[in-house]
């Protein structure tokens, strides 16, 4: 049992839930909980870390030995947690790597674009919602949250493991290759003439988010082909990013039905 923070694998967990640049050099990231642990792939999971008192849970000590794995003592797995109240479970994982092609497939794809999204809050739930959605993956711009931020992990509660999702360079750079594939691209707009629910998305169809304070670059908007808007009543002025792609991913699903 590992007893002490100084230990070279707690001091390397710690890294990995802190240091983006440490996820990317290892291609590893954590999941805690035990819904995160039971959900992964067999073939992403690195390690795991189960604290002590939870090892006493024989059912779940029998799935956890089919894997590399480590008891920890309860002081050390709370400072190696990355949550304010530890489930006792923590898992590593591989990072996955996905092509262009394992997201645009199928004769109409549907996909989600973020462009510079900050909050990892967002991010996750926007992976989350997509896969109830029925998206087929999320591309992201480089200057987009990782989305193996801890956070974002938590956020998606398991979706993470099942949507493929991309960094892409830019939007612009982008919708050559949407177009390509006859993907229509939608951005919820101010400016937009038309109420979101009023196009059609049963084709190809890719909905551009943007930015949480200042939406879409003018360059992003200016490469959909259609602005749409998501009416609002009183003084609001803007959605939360992950609720207007909500919205907008819904109606397209249920357009598809």
């Amino acid at each position: 049992m590992i007893t002490s923070v100084n230990n070279g694998q707690i001091k390397n967990i710690i890294q990995l839930n802190q240091k983006t640049k440490a996820r990317r050099e290892q291609g590893l990231f954590v999941a805690e909980g035990k819904k995160m642990f039971r959900e992964a792939p067999p073939g992403w999971v690195e390690k795991v870390f189960v604290s002590e008192s939870l090892s006493e849970d024989a059912d779940l000590m029998n799935t956890v030995k089919t894997y590399p794995c480590e008891v920890v003592s309860d002081t050390v797995f709370r400072q190696m947690s990355d949550t304010q109240t530890p489930q006792g479970i923590l898992t590593v994982l591989r990072r996955p790597s996905y092509k262009m092609e394992d997201i645009i497939k199928g004769e109409k794809p549907f996909v989600v674009v973020l462009e510079d999204l900050q909050d990892p809050g967002n991010a996750g739930t926007i992976i989350r919602t997509g896969e109830g959605a029925g998206v087929d993956g999320i591309l992201l711009t480089r200057t987009c949250v990782d989305i193996t931020n801890p956070k974002v992990i938590r956020s998606t509660m398991g979706s993470i493991y099942r949507i493929p999702f991309l960094y892409v360079e830019d939007v612009v750079s982008l919708k050559g290759k949407l177009r390509e594939q006859s993907i229509r691209t939608f951005a919820a707009h101010l400016k937009g003439q038309n109420s979101y629910d009023r196009e059609d998305y049963t084709g190809g169809t890719a909905f551009f988010i943007g930015n949480e304070g200042k939406g879409l670059t003018e360059a992003a908007a200016g490469a959909a082909d259609c602005l749409v808007r998501i009416p609002m009543c009183g003084k609001v002025e803007s959605l939360n990013a992950a609720m207007a792609a909500g919205i907008l991913m819904y109606e397209a699903a249920r357009q598809r039905r």
